[in-house]
């Protein structure tokens, strides 16, 4: 079993790597290191963020270092300029889990008269890619005829079809991911994504080992996405459909990756996990819950009011240096949720 797991892990990074050349070709890396670095900041007293604060309220740290906010806004309620892509993922869930998600967020996208507080898109990801259902709308009602008209295919990998299954379910989704993303790049203003999912597979586990050369590739990934994300201002959500069907030590093993990676030692697959990547770029990661419906409208409630702020990031020495970000916020009892960190270097990278 060890060498077949090495034997694939070894193809799943060949695979990796490529697509990740493919991704770089389709949405390069432009921002150079020293550009102006934009944090869409979501302020929680629990359970709804919170409005009313000002720049002095804020403190930032880069790598526990204070940096001078540059530029402040305050963005409130359903006036801001936020648009948002619903993914239902039939390649990681099972038929029955897919028919219960687009009945849900049917459900979700006719309630309160389908008046919807941003304009949504829906996009279906199946093991023949992504496609969108029409335009961003904001009218629920319009969104679920297009959703109840969609014949799309089901995926035809198993979540059973073993180690090398589920390295090509993780590639898929790496892609879908990419390809969503790249769609998004030339849109202007803050993106969410709602990725409705089980997540793709972790691949890590005692049975997996990842030599030196591997290690490089799966981080010159985590650099990538992060950075993608980082630059096109896109919240990542995770909403996983099995609820209480699923174990909790499965529902949240990808808590053993969240520790943000700051060279390729450290790394591994589970690092580029659907949840993981959406705590990290300040999103949040729904379990054990099957009424997706409500989920989808705390993911919602959640992405406003925010703050915009810039700031100058510091010159980095070296290519990918690591930054983690934190803020702190004057008035006690209070939480400020953003990217968790970004990647800096040292000149642009085309």
């Amino acid at each position: 079993m060890f060498i077949n797991a090495r034997l694939g892990c070894f193809l799943l990074v060949t695979l990796l790597c490529t697509a990740a050349l493919s991704a770089q070709q389709n949405n390069p890396l432009t921002q150079p290191g020293n550009a102006k670095i934009y944090l869409d900041v979501v302020v929680t007293p629990k359970p709804v963020p919170l409005a009313g604060l000002q720049q002095q309220d804020f403190t930032l740290l880069d790598n526990k270092a204070p940096r001078t906010i540059t530029s402040f806004e305050a963005v409130s309620g359903r006036e801001a300029p936020i648009e948002v892509i619903v993914v239902i993922d039939a390649v990681n869930a099972a038929f029955h889990n897919v028919g219960y998600e687009r009945t849900q967020l049917g459900n979700f996208l006719r309630a309160e008269g389908g008046h919807l507080a941003y304009p949504i898109a829906l996009a279906v990801f199946t093991d023949k890619g992504v496609h969108l259902l029409g335009e961003f709308s904001s009218d629920g009602n319009a969104l679920g005829a297009l959703l109840d008209g969609d014949d799309s295919g089901l995926r035809a990998i198993g979540r059973s079809a073993g180690f090398y299954g589920a390295a090509e379910r993780l590639q898929l989704s790496l892609d879908a991911l990419d390809q969503l993303v790249a769609g998004e790049a030339p849109r202007p203003g803050r993106k969410v994504m709602v990725w409705i999912s089980p997540g793709w597979p972790l691949l890590s586990n005692v049975n997996v080992s990842l030599d030196s050369k591997q290690q490089q590739h799966v981080f010159g990934n985590v650099v990538r996405l992060s950075t993608q994300l980082l630059r096109d201002r896109i919240t990542l959500y995770s909403i996983n459909p099995l609820g209480a069907g699923e174990s909790l030590s499965n529902a949240f093993y990808y808590q053993e990756f969240l520790k943000g990676v700051s060279k390729p030692s450290q790394v591994n697959v589970g690092n580029l996990g659907l949840p993981v990547l959406a705590i990290h770029s300040g999103g949040l990661a729904f379990n054990s819950d099957n009424d997706i419906a409500s989920q989808v409208r705390k993911c919602l409630a959640d992405v406003a009011p925010y703050y915009e702020i810039s700031f100058d990031p510091p010159v980095a020495e070296k290519p990918d240096e690591y930054h983690q970000l934190e803020i702190k916020l004057a008035k006690a009892g209070l939480a400020a949720r953003t990217r968790q960190s970004y990647y800096a270097q040292p000149t642009s990278r085309n």
